[in-house]
């Protein structure tokens, strides 16, 4: 059953959207922040660590995929979004504070519903009879 699994999420994200991976990956970090909590509260340390990395890597790569040139001002924003994130995640996983990861899944699921509006937008604009877009013309700020 788990090659299975395997092949439907592999199928899943080669045939999404630039902006549908973008969601896929926000609810993945929202999830591992979520595991992470639990973790704690039930003493699984190793089951936070594994999340709390998973939640870093995926807000890392967000961070890393930003473009200054066209988001400007709201990618500096977006960037120090992140690094307050995995600032507070590293701490977590060094302190074993599960309170200090409600505003990580707050701000995590904040900018999930924005790109998701946002993908909304463009996918209306995008309607037969509207204009094709190059790639560049994606969501501004994350690719």
């Amino acid at each position: 059953m788990n090659a299975y699994m395997n092949q439907y999420q592999n199928n899943q994200v080669t045939t999404a959207s630039p902006e549908q991976v973008l969601i896929m990956l926000y609810d993945g970090a929202i999830r591992f922040v979520r595991q992470a909590k639990s973790a704690i509260v039930d003493g699984r340390l190793g089951d936070k660590a594994t999340a709390i990395g998973k939640a870093i890597a995926i807000i890392t790569e967000f961070s890393n995929t930003l473009d200054y040139e066209v988001g400007g001002e709201i990618a500096q924003d977006l960037n120090r979004l992140y690094d307050f994130m995995v600032r507070e995640l590293s701490a977590v996983n060094a302190r074993n504070q599960p309170e200090r990861l409600d505003p990580v899944e707050k701000i995590l699921q904040e900018l999930r519903d924005a790109f998701v509006a946002a993908a909304e937008i463009n996918r209306r604009n995008l309607a037969p009879g509207a204009a094709a877009t190059t790639g560049t013309d994606r969501t501004a700020v994350a690719y």
